[in-house]
């Protein structure tokens, strides 16, 4: 019995997966060597993950060469993703078998182009579901309010669902919300719920970045930075386990609906001054999603403590949010701005990775 100590974080509830995705792990050994070693039962890719895999190395230079004839630059990459993320869910489909579809999902990203068009956001929902035809691949969508319909409408539609760039409360609920009428409505019309799952995504470093660099803007309350990001995330737990009970919910679970799990994202401290596992330590308990960069993987392995600390210190938790406030730190304000200055960070990164392809084409064109 393997007693690393993300093998211990797992054995309390939450599941480790891992915040990359690249040709070279998936057929190089290195992500299977993760998923026997460091417990890591899951994946996700986003845009600047891509354009990191696409520019190292040759994996995808062969690719490259049969899609020659291929003009659009965008076309090209969901070729290149769509075998990547294929690839990646057969590697990890043993998981999700032996744990009835818990775990072992793989997520690939809509264009983060139309995170403000439902519509269309849904229709390519459908379109990388069919794309990739795999039953453990979520796909991505950004937790704008045009997303949220988006959202709603692909679990309608049996497609399961990542939902990113979750950054308030507010717009928590929201989200759980458009998961359950998603639900509903895909049982109502006569759909099997069973197969569909789906995660919350917050993003965590990120609050606290924007929280301190406020802070900074106001001079003092020292004692309130580095604090924010992990009180969000435990009222948003708690959250959960309202949303998940009651009759509502039960109707559901007996018609074989599974939870929306909250998943902890961007992870890894921005700042130095802080602990490099405060945001999985912090943040460990049942029925959860940790997804971590390899560097924060290998700072857990070698000095994690796993403990379950995720439901501790609630009323600190909601002080904090008031104390900021009193300080000045407007919240809504705080995590509309994240949210828009995250669609816009991977619209860029979707941008520059399409640029990037050109310029590697014509490279591998050339060779």
């Amino acid at each position: 019995m393997n007693s690393t100590p993300l093998h211990r974080l797992s054995a309390l509830g939450q599941s480790v997966w891992i915040d990359h995705l690249s040709r070279e792990s998936i057929h190089g050994g290195h992500l299977a060597s993760l998923i026997d070693n460091d417990a890591v039962v899951g994946a996700t890719s986003n845009p600047s993950i891509f354009q990191k895999a696409f520019s190292e190395g040759e994996a995808y230079d062969e690719q490259l060469r049969e899609l020659e004839g291929e003009g659009d630059p965008k076309e090209v990459f969901w070729a290149l993703a769509t075998r990547d993320v294929r690839d990646a869910c057969d590697l990890f489909r043993p998981v999700f078998d032996a744990g009835t579809g818990r775990d072992g999902y793989v997520s690939l990203e809509v264009d983060p182009g139309l995170a403000y068009d439902t519509l269309e956001t849904v229709r390519e929902a459908r379109r990388i579901h069919a794309d990739v035809d795999r039953p453990n691949l979520m796909v991505k969508i950004p937790a704008t309010k045009p997303g949220l319909a988006a959202i709603e409408d692909s679990i309608a539609k049996g497609i399961s669902i990542n939902v990113t760039l979750i950054f308030s409360l507010g717009r928590y609920a929201e989200v759980v919300e458009s998961y359950q009428r998603g639900l509903e409505r895909l049982i109502a019309g006569g759909g099997d719920p069973r197969p569909v799952s789906s995660v919350a995504s917050f993003f965590v470093s990120r609050i606290d970045t924007e929280a301190d660099r406020r802070l900074d803007e106001l001079g003092g309350h020292d004692q309130l930075k580095g604090k924010l990001a992990v009180a969000n995330a435990r009222l948003a737990y708690q959250h959960y386990k309202r949303a998940f009970t009651g009759e509502r919910w039960e109707y559901l679970t007996n018609k074989g609906a599974k939870p929306q799990r909250v998943l902890w994202a961007s992870t890894s401290v921005k700042n130095p001054a802080y602990p490099d596992t405060m945001y999985v330590e912090e943040l460990i308990g049942p029925d959860t999603v940790n997804t971590m960069p390899e560097e924060t993987i290998r700072a857990f392995q070698d000095h994690g403590k796993p403990t379950p600390r995720l439901e501790l210190e609630l009323d600190r938790a909601r002080r904090v949010l008031h104390e900021l406030e009193a300080a000045g730190i407007d919240y809504d304000d705080l995590t509309d701005t994240l949210e828009r200055e995250g669609v816009e960070k991977f619209a860029t990164a979707f941008d520059e990775l399409l640029e990037g392809l050109r310029e590697k084409r014509g490279a591998t064109a050339g060779a």
